[in-house]
């Protein structure tokens, strides 16, 4: 994705020069200031679309939770559906031996 950003390296190698930099050094520092822009600031489109991102995974994995979460309750559910057949059969067989 090309960057927003622009940089004048033109106006940058003429500031250089004028300050006493020679001009072979202006202009390899110019072009490389340059890649450096273009290569690792964020533009506002950069920010927007990690943003969708961001929000898409949040989703993601609030989606996932709650399935995690229905699945853990319904799991909980079977083991106390369990636990209470279990009691009752315990009571009941208490209740034929007394």
């Amino acid at each position: 994705m090309p960057s927003a950003v622009t940089f004048d390296t033109l106006a940058y190698v003429k500031r250089l020069k004028s300050a006493g930099v020679p001009e072979e050094q202006a202009e390899i520092q110019a072009e490389t200031f340059a890649e450096i822009i273009e290569d690792r600031i964020a533009t506002k489109q950069d920010i927007l679309v990690f943003k969708q991102g961001l929000e898409e995974l949040e989703l993601s994995m609030k989606q996932e939770l709650k399935l995690g979460l229905a699945n853990t309750k319904a799991e909980i559910i079977k083991w106390v559906a369990g636990m209470l057949v279990a009691q009752a059969a315990i009571v009941a067989t208490l209740v034929k031996l007394l």
